[in-house]
Protein backbone atom coordinates (compact mmCIF):
# COMPACT_ATOMS: atom_id res chain seq x y z
CA UNK A 1 0.00 0.00 0.00
CA UNK A 2 2.60 2.33 1.09
CA UNK A 3 4.75 1.69 -2.09
CA UNK A 4 1.60 2.65 -4.54
CA UNK A 5 1.14 5.88 -2.38
CA UNK A 6 4.80 6.56 -2.73
CA UNK A 7 4.88 5.72 -6.14
CA UNK A 8 1.78 7.90 -6.98
CA UNK A 9 3.36 10.77 -5.37
CA UNK A 10 6.38 10.97 -7.81
CA UNK A 11 4.62 9.78 -10.79
CA UNK A 12 1.53 11.66 -10.64
CA UNK A 13 2.29 14.69 -7.81
CA UNK A 14 5.59 14.59 -8.91
CA UNK A 15 6.92 15.30 -4.83
CA UNK A 16 10.40 15.60 -4.80
CA UNK A 17 12.85 12.64 -3.69
CA UNK A 18 12.69 14.26 0.06
CA UNK A 19 9.13 14.48 0.83
CA UNK A 20 8.90 11.13 -0.44
CA UNK A 21 11.42 9.97 1.79
CA UNK A 22 10.15 12.12 4.38
CA UNK A 23 6.17 10.64 3.66
CA UNK A 24 7.51 7.05 3.39
CA UNK A 25 9.12 7.26 6.82
CA UNK A 26 6.25 9.06 8.71
CA UNK A 27 3.48 6.45 7.69
CA UNK A 28 5.82 3.35 8.48
CA UNK A 29 6.62 5.01 11.43
CA UNK A 30 2.64 5.02 12.25
CA UNK A 31 2.02 1.15 11.43
CA UNK A 32 5.10 0.65 13.55
CA UNK A 33 3.60 2.55 16.69
CA UNK A 34 0.59 0.02 15.98
CA UNK A 35 1.63 -3.03 15.11
CA UNK A 36 5.12 -3.13 16.05
CA UNK A 37 6.09 -3.70 12.31
CA UNK A 38 6.52 -1.00 9.87
CA UNK A 39 5.80 -3.79 6.72
CA UNK A 40 2.85 -5.03 8.52
CA UNK A 41 0.08 -2.16 6.96
CA UNK A 42 -3.60 -2.83 7.07
CA UNK A 43 -5.66 -0.16 6.31
CA UNK A 44 -7.74 -1.35 9.13
CA UNK A 45 -5.57 0.61 11.66
CA UNK A 46 -6.44 3.90 10.54
CA UNK A 47 -8.67 5.05 13.18
CA UNK A 48 -9.12 8.24 14.97
CA UNK A 49 -8.37 7.33 18.20
CA UNK A 50 -5.01 5.42 17.04
CA UNK A 51 -4.31 8.05 15.32
CA UNK A 52 -4.45 10.04 18.24
CA UNK A 53 -2.16 7.71 20.56
CA UNK A 54 0.25 8.45 17.55
CA UNK A 55 0.25 11.95 17.95
CA UNK A 56 -0.10 11.41 21.81
CA UNK A 57 2.97 9.37 21.86
CA UNK A 58 4.77 11.71 19.51
CA UNK A 59 4.66 14.85 21.52
CA UNK A 60 5.41 13.33 24.88
CA UNK A 61 8.73 11.94 23.62
CA UNK A 62 9.98 15.25 22.74
CA UNK A 63 9.18 15.40 18.80
CA UNK A 64 7.71 19.21 18.16
CA UNK A 65 4.43 19.98 17.02
CA UNK A 66 5.36 21.04 13.48
CA UNK A 67 6.88 17.91 13.25
CA UNK A 68 4.40 16.08 14.00
CA UNK A 69 1.65 17.76 11.69
CA UNK A 70 4.21 16.95 9.14
CA UNK A 71 3.52 13.59 10.03
CA UNK A 72 -0.12 13.94 10.33
CA UNK A 73 -0.40 15.78 6.66
CA UNK A 74 1.35 12.43 5.33
CA UNK A 75 -1.14 10.11 7.09
CA UNK A 76 -3.80 12.36 5.80
CA UNK A 77 -2.68 12.22 1.99
CA UNK A 78 -2.06 8.48 2.57
CA UNK A 79 -5.54 8.40 3.22
CA UNK A 80 -6.97 10.85 0.87
CA UNK A 81 -5.25 7.96 -1.49
CA UNK A 82 -6.54 5.35 -0.14
CA UNK A 83 -10.70 6.65 0.06
CA UNK A 84 -10.07 7.37 -4.03
CA UNK A 85 -8.62 3.48 -4.29
CA UNK A 86 -11.72 2.62 -2.38
CA UNK A 87 -9.78 1.29 0.55
CA UNK A 88 -11.28 2.90 2.80
CA UNK A 89 -14.34 5.33 3.24
CA UNK A 90 -13.25 8.21 4.68
CA UNK A 91 -10.28 10.29 5.66
CA UNK A 92 -9.82 9.72 9.80
CA UNK A 93 -7.31 12.12 9.75
CA UNK A 94 -9.57 15.15 9.18
CA UNK A 95 -11.46 13.81 13.27
CA UNK A 96 -7.61 14.68 14.69
CA UNK A 97 -6.79 17.75 15.92
CA UNK A 98 -3.85 19.07 15.12
CA UNK A 99 -1.14 20.45 17.92
CA UNK A 100 -1.17 24.04 17.91
CA UNK A 101 2.64 25.01 16.91
CA UNK A 102 4.11 28.57 17.72
CA UNK A 103 4.69 30.54 14.17
CA UNK A 104 8.53 30.90 13.55
CA UNK A 105 9.29 34.25 11.81
CA UNK A 106 11.79 33.46 8.93
CA UNK A 107 15.40 35.14 9.73
CA UNK A 108 16.83 36.75 7.01
CA UNK A 109 20.12 38.78 5.87
CA UNK A 110 20.29 42.74 6.12
CA UNK A 111 20.53 44.37 2.72
CA UNK A 112 23.98 46.32 4.44
CA UNK A 113 25.42 42.15 4.62
CA UNK A 114 23.90 41.21 0.96
CA UNK A 115 25.66 44.75 0.13
CA UNK A 116 29.29 43.74 1.81
CA UNK A 117 28.96 40.49 0.29
CA UNK A 118 28.60 41.77 -3.48
CA UNK A 119 31.07 44.25 -3.18
CA UNK A 120 34.19 41.72 -2.88
CA UNK A 121 36.45 41.12 -5.74
CA UNK A 122 35.96 37.93 -7.52
CA UNK A 123 38.68 35.71 -9.03
CA UNK A 124 38.10 35.35 -12.69
CA UNK A 125 38.74 31.46 -12.01
CA UNK A 126 35.86 28.96 -13.27
CA UNK A 127 34.93 27.86 -9.78
CA UNK A 128 34.92 31.50 -8.64
CA UNK A 129 32.57 32.61 -11.04
CA UNK A 130 30.26 29.80 -10.75
CA UNK A 131 30.53 30.06 -6.80
CA UNK A 132 29.48 33.89 -6.92
CA UNK A 133 26.79 33.45 -9.92
CA UNK A 134 25.37 30.98 -7.71
CA UNK A 135 24.68 33.06 -4.50
CA UNK A 136 23.74 35.90 -7.13
CA UNK A 137 20.83 33.87 -8.81
CA UNK A 138 20.02 32.83 -5.41
CA UNK A 139 18.90 35.91 -4.28
CA UNK A 140 18.18 37.97 -7.27
CA UNK A 141 15.66 35.64 -8.18
CA UNK A 142 14.62 33.85 -4.37
CA UNK A 143 14.53 30.55 -6.11
CA UNK A 144 15.15 26.89 -4.11
CA UNK A 145 18.47 25.32 -4.28
CA UNK A 146 16.58 22.24 -6.01
CA UNK A 147 14.67 24.53 -8.82
CA UNK A 148 18.79 26.17 -9.29
CA UNK A 149 20.07 22.67 -9.25
CA UNK A 150 17.35 21.84 -12.17
CA UNK A 151 18.37 24.91 -13.94
CA UNK A 152 19.33 24.35 -17.69
CA UNK A 153 21.05 26.81 -20.20
CA UNK A 154 18.08 27.44 -22.12
CA UNK A 155 16.24 28.35 -18.80
CA UNK A 156 17.62 31.51 -19.23
CA UNK A 157 15.76 33.58 -21.74
CA UNK A 158 18.30 36.73 -22.10
CA UNK A 159 15.80 38.14 -25.19
CA UNK A 160 13.02 38.50 -22.28
CA UNK A 161 15.71 38.51 -19.69
CA UNK A 162 13.52 36.07 -16.87
CA UNK A 163 14.33 32.55 -16.08
CA UNK A 164 11.88 29.83 -16.48
CA UNK A 165 11.74 28.05 -13.37
CA UNK A 166 10.11 24.40 -13.00
CA UNK A 167 9.27 24.41 -8.69
CA UNK A 168 7.04 22.16 -6.76
CA UNK A 169 4.91 20.22 -8.02
CA UNK A 170 6.44 20.83 -11.51
CA UNK A 171 4.53 24.13 -11.44
CA UNK A 172 6.49 26.76 -13.70
CA UNK A 173 6.92 30.39 -13.62
CA UNK A 174 9.07 32.71 -14.58
CA UNK A 175 11.35 35.14 -12.76
CA UNK A 176 12.77 38.35 -14.14
CA UNK A 177 16.73 38.36 -14.18
CA UNK A 178 18.15 41.66 -13.29
CA UNK A 179 21.07 43.79 -14.82
CA UNK A 180 23.73 43.18 -12.06
CA UNK A 181 22.81 39.11 -12.09
CA UNK A 182 22.91 39.35 -16.08
CA UNK A 183 26.52 40.69 -15.83
CA UNK A 184 27.28 37.73 -13.54
CA UNK A 185 25.88 35.27 -15.64
CA UNK A 186 27.30 35.89 -19.07
CA UNK A 187 30.88 35.84 -16.97
CA UNK A 188 30.12 32.56 -15.74
CA UNK A 189 29.16 31.21 -19.25
CA UNK A 190 31.94 32.38 -20.86
CA UNK A 191 34.56 30.44 -18.68
CA UNK A 192 32.05 27.34 -18.65
CA UNK A 193 31.98 26.97 -22.04
CA UNK A 194 35.65 27.45 -22.59
CA UNK A 195 36.01 24.56 -20.05
CA UNK A 196 33.20 21.88 -20.95
CA UNK A 197 30.79 21.23 -24.25
CA UNK A 198 27.81 23.24 -23.77
CA UNK A 199 24.18 22.84 -25.59
CA UNK A 200 21.06 24.46 -24.56
CA UNK A 201 19.76 21.65 -22.83
CA UNK A 202 22.82 21.41 -20.55
CA UNK A 203 22.80 21.75 -16.90
CA UNK A 204 23.58 25.66 -15.98
CA UNK A 205 25.38 24.83 -13.54
CA UNK A 206 27.81 22.24 -12.84
CA UNK A 207 31.31 20.79 -10.55
CA UNK A 208 34.25 21.29 -11.13
CA UNK A 209 34.26 18.15 -13.10
CA UNK A 210 31.27 19.24 -15.30
CA UNK A 211 28.68 17.04 -13.57
CA UNK A 212 25.37 18.28 -12.47
CA UNK A 213 24.95 19.99 -9.04
CA UNK A 214 23.78 17.94 -6.17
CA UNK A 215 21.90 19.60 -3.64
CA UNK A 216 24.65 19.56 -0.71
CA UNK A 217 26.91 21.02 -3.22
CA UNK A 218 24.85 24.16 -3.14
CA UNK A 219 24.44 24.30 0.39
CA UNK A 220 28.01 24.06 0.94
CA UNK A 221 29.08 26.84 -1.83
CA UNK A 222 26.93 29.21 0.00
CA UNK A 223 28.35 28.55 3.44
CA UNK A 224 31.55 28.99 2.09
CA UNK A 225 30.86 32.03 0.56
CA UNK A 226 28.69 34.11 3.10
CA UNK A 227 31.77 33.02 5.74
CA UNK A 228 33.75 35.83 6.54
CA UNK A 229 31.78 38.59 5.26
CA UNK A 230 30.61 41.05 7.87
CA UNK A 231 26.75 40.52 8.57
CA UNK A 232 26.94 36.56 7.87
CA UNK A 233 27.70 35.39 11.36
CA UNK A 234 24.76 33.45 12.04
CA UNK A 235 23.25 31.01 9.90
CA UNK A 236 24.19 30.48 6.20
CA UNK A 237 22.21 28.98 3.77
CA UNK A 238 20.32 29.30 0.24
CA UNK A 239 17.08 29.30 2.33
CA UNK A 240 17.99 32.74 4.42
CA UNK A 241 18.96 34.32 0.76
CA UNK A 242 15.76 33.45 -0.55
CA UNK A 243 13.37 34.46 2.90
CA UNK A 244 15.64 37.67 2.71
CA UNK A 245 15.34 38.97 -1.16
CA UNK A 246 11.45 38.51 -0.16
CA UNK A 247 11.99 40.63 3.01
CA UNK A 248 13.95 43.41 0.94
CA UNK A 249 11.51 43.29 -2.22
CA UNK A 250 8.62 44.09 0.73
CA UNK A 251 10.65 46.45 2.76
CA UNK A 252 11.51 48.46 -1.08
CA UNK A 253 7.32 48.71 -2.02
CA UNK A 254 6.84 45.12 -3.91
CA UNK A 255 2.88 43.94 -3.23
CA UNK A 256 2.72 40.91 -1.38
CA UNK A 257 1.62 39.19 -5.01
CA UNK A 258 4.54 40.05 -6.88
CA UNK A 259 6.03 38.10 -4.03
CA UNK A 260 4.06 35.42 -4.12
CA UNK A 261 4.23 35.14 -8.16
CA UNK A 262 8.67 35.46 -7.78
CA UNK A 263 9.21 32.73 -4.82
CA UNK A 264 6.36 30.27 -6.75
CA UNK A 265 4.15 29.61 -3.50
CA UNK A 266 0.85 28.06 -3.70
CA UNK A 267 -0.88 30.53 -1.54
CA UNK A 268 -0.60 34.13 -0.54
CA UNK A 269 -0.97 32.74 3.20
CA UNK A 270 2.64 31.59 3.09
CA UNK A 271 3.52 34.63 1.32
CA UNK A 272 2.52 36.66 4.50
CA UNK A 273 4.97 35.23 6.98
CA UNK A 274 6.92 37.96 5.53
CA UNK A 275 5.47 41.22 6.48
CA UNK A 276 6.67 41.45 9.95
CA UNK A 277 10.26 41.65 8.14
CA UNK A 278 9.39 45.15 7.11
CA UNK A 279 8.88 46.84 10.59
CA UNK A 280 12.19 49.46 9.04
CA UNK A 281 9.90 50.70 7.00
CA UNK A 282 7.17 50.65 9.12
CA UNK A 283 9.13 52.69 11.54
CA UNK A 284 10.47 54.57 9.32
CA UNK A 285 6.71 56.10 8.04
CA UNK A 286 5.44 55.80 11.46
CA UNK A 287 8.38 58.68 12.63
CA UNK A 288 7.79 60.62 10.08
CA UNK A 289 4.12 60.26 9.88
CA UNK A 290 3.30 60.77 13.99
CA UNK A 291 2.53 64.17 15.00
CA UNK A 292 4.86 63.49 18.20
CA UNK A 293 7.68 62.25 16.04
CA UNK A 294 7.71 65.35 14.14
CA UNK A 295 7.70 67.86 17.15
CA UNK A 296 10.40 65.89 19.08
CA UNK A 297 7.80 65.09 21.55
Amino acid sequence: MVEGFIEYLRVQKRYSPRTLTLYEGYIKEFFAFVSGNPDEQSTGVLLPNLIRGFVASGLESGISSRTMNLKLSALSSFSDYLVRSGEIETNPVKRIHRPKQSKKLPQFYTERAVDNYFSREVDDDFGSLRDRTIVATLYNTGMRRAELAALKISDWDKGRGLFRVTGKGDKQREIPVTDSLRGELESYLTTYSGLFPTTPASPLFVTNSGKPLYLSFVNNTVKRELSGVEGFSGKRSPHLLRHSIATHLLNNGADLNSIKEVLGHSSLAATQVYTHNSFEQLKKVYLTAHPRAKKGG
